[in-house]
């Protein structure tokens, strides 16, 4: 898997994960699941809730924030009706939200045993070292501002006001530029 798209995915568990944990769910588990066993989906994210109504509470969250952040849906939810366990696909990764004695039951993480559990730190701790890492690199196209040592925050905050109001007046430039050969060439196939 590409880094970008697993740090996307890693996003999108750790906020799912944070939105169970603003409606209490218990003992969240993120299991990175081995490809070699599952050709159906990369991680599971499993937690617990008290009653019936917290696991709605719960998948009603998880759902709305990825929904607001990131503009994703499920693809299906399954159980809601009864609630007992909550099954949410978002294809990359699957939710699951149990009650604790269907949670015993059916045991999902002993039967993937060969999966990586990943705890919420480490995963905000991989997210975080990325996105540092695609920091670190600059594009060659990009112009770097310069700032005389010492300056005051003042000063600094006009340069990168003047440098973007220039780059997007160049982009305004060649918006219209283009937008005026489209003219042009319309104008000029109804002439015959």
């Amino acid at each position: 898997m590409d880094s970008k798209k697993d740090t996307h995915l890693r996003k999108l568990l750790s906020a799912a994960a944070a939105a169970g944990e603003d409606k209490k769910a218990e003992d969240i588990r993120i299991l990175r699941l081995d490809p070699s066993e599952s050709g159906l989906t990369d991680y599971f994210l499993i937690c617990t809730g008290q009653n019936d109504r917290q696991n709605l509470a719960i998948t009603d969250e998880i759902e709305l924030r990825l929904k607001r952040e990131f503009g994703l849906a499920p693809n299906s939810v399954e159980g809601r009706r009864q609630a007992e366990w909550i099954l949410m696909d978002y294809v990359d990764f699957i939710v699951h939200v149990f009650s604790a004695e269907k949670r015993a039951f059916y045991g999902l993480e002993r039967l993937r045993k060969s999966a990586t559990v990943l705890s919420l730190a480490d995963l905000n701790t991989k997210i975080r070292a990325a996105i540092a890492s695609g920091r670190k690199r600059t594009p060659a196209t990009a112009k770097k501002i310069t700032v005389a040592k010492g300056a005051s925050a003042a000063s600094v905050r006009k340069a990168v006001a003047r440098k973007v109001a220039s780059a997007k007046t160049a982009a305004k430039k060649a918006l219209a530029k283009k937008a005026g050969k489209t003219r042009k060439r319309a104008d000029t196939k109804g002439v015959k």
